[in-house]
């Protein structure tokens, strides 16, 4: 072929495989046929796709899994189309091309697109208690500025002790919001409250007792309103008469003493996800479960792509309808799982197997702009790399070259030629491009 063939329109890269111009990946231009009667170009080797779990590949915007077909241009070197003096007459020329964009100096931004569930949160179980001291009268039947109880917890894990004796008489509803001081439930009519903390009550606490259990008491007492104690680690007789005034107002004993089934510890308010206990009942196993108050956003990311992300990466959640919220990364797991092969036995289908992921946790900071969704299928879209200051053209002006690599169809005022190209990064419908002779204004063919 000699420049002045069309060349199949160089840039079959728009044309013959659909591309509008959309997003593909850094390094996912694959190769392309053309049967043109000088061979099949190749445009770049294969790429690994982004992909999501259960075998569905990742979504790219601004840099997906594109296939652009590149036409094949042959026998530069050999017929001087570069501007050399090979000896072409002018009249063999190819004509200029039927439309033509510029080389940009610019900023580009590959993101990726993953697939993410919008909810509260994996839910924690609340055990059922030792023991429910019994109150001393009022109405426990509802949720109470505080109150004691039975069942301890750390947040994160199960919360509470073995199973008690008593009947269960108060429960709140799926959805509720339990805060500092308000009851989680109720036995025999002895409302076992929240309390903000780390540690659980694992001990009866008492006069000279020291411990972080302590502290985390004493700070829950100040922030209920007692007073007459320093808030420190050490259990003295200001921290005994203050629990003898929470326990008054709750209607309970007042004993001046904490035992381990007197509340439920958790790192903050809880929002109940589902009552599994039922009134009237002993109390046993697991009384509920609970989640955090605000809602967030969970990805399973394929291992290999766990570098797209880290803590404080920022990303754009899309919902349901279209509308996006701001969201950034505040947890990112570093123990890989893996889903079990599907039942019935027997070997499993090459490539079969679910993609090993990493848990990774965002946070949406304005809750207000996720209207009323309160579990749903979402796209999380992350910002995977970023070059700054750098010459990018339209994909589908690359030109691929026979004998390999990639040039551009440059116009100018001696003609058309072409200029041998390295590529970057490809985003937002654009790739990175440098090489000698390409510069910022520099007018490249591209197809219709």
């Amino acid at each position: 072929m000699t420049p002045g063939d069309d060349i199949g329109r160089r840039h079959g890269a728009g044309e013959d495989a659909g591309f509008d111009g959309g997003a593909v990946e850094s390094g996912a231009v694959e190769s392309g046929g053309f049967e043109d009667g000088a061979g099949t170009g190749t445009v770049a080797p294969d790429a690994p796709k982004r992909g999501r779990r259960g075998g569905r590949s990742a979504r790219a915007v601004g840099a997906g899994a594109a296939v652009v077909t590149v036409a094949c241009v042959v026998g530069i070197a050999a017929t001087g189309a570069f501007g050399g003096d090979g000896g072409e007459p002018e009249a063999t020329a190819p004509s200029a091309p039927p439309k033509t964009a510029k080389v940009e100096r610019t900023t580009l931004t590959r993101t990726e697109t993953v697939d993410g569930n919008l909810g509260y949160g994996t839910a924690t179980a609340v055990q059922a208690a030792t023991s429910a001291p019994p109150a001393t009268g009022g109405d426990s039947s509802g949720p109470a500025a505080g109150s004691s109880g039975s069942g301890s917890s750390q947040d994160g894990q199960s919360d509470g002790a073995a199973a008690g004796s008593g009947v269960v008489t108060w429960l709140p509803d799926a959805g509720d919001v339990v805060k500092r001081g308000a009851a989680v439930y109720s036995i025999d009519e002895g409302k076992v409250p929240l309390l903000y903390g780390s540690t659980p009550l694992y001990r009866t606490l008492d006069v000279g007792a020291e411990g972080k259990d302590v502290q985390m008491l004493e700070a829950n007492l100040a922030a209920l309103g007692h007073s007459g104690f320093t808030v420190d680690d050490t259990y003295t007789d200001g921290t005994a008469s203050a629990v003898e005034s929470w326990q008054e107002d709750l209607g309970r004993e007042q004993t001046g003493t904490v035992a381990t089934g007197d509340a439920v510890v958790a790192g903050g308010p809880r929002r109940i996800a589902d009552v599994q206990a039922v009134r009237g009942s002993a109390p046993s196993g697991s009384i509920l479960t609970w989640t955090g108050t605000e809602r967030i956003v969970t990805v399973d990311l394929e291992v290999q792509y766990e570098d797209l992300v880290d803590e404080g990466t920022e990303g754009t959640v899309e919902l349901p309808d279209g509308t996006t919220v701001a969201a950034e990364v505040t947890d990112v797991g570093t123990a890989a799982t893996a889903e079990p092969s599907d039942a019935g036995g027997g070997d499993a289908a090459p490539g079969a197997a679910s993609e090993a992921t990493l848990p990774v946790t965002l946070a949406v900071g304005k809750q207000k702009e996720l209207g009323r969704y309160e579990a749903a299928p979402v796209d999380v879209t992350v910002t995977a790399e970023t070059r700054e200051d750098v010459l990018a053209v339209p994909i589908n002006a690359l030109v691929a070259l026979q004998e390999g690599g990639y040039a551009l169809e440059t116009v100018g005022a001696k003609g058309i030629a072409y200029v041998p190209v390295e590529l970057g990064i490809f985003a937002g419908g654009m790739v990175e491009v440098s090489g000698e002779g390409v510069s910022a204004g520099m007018v490249v063919g591209v197809p219709k």
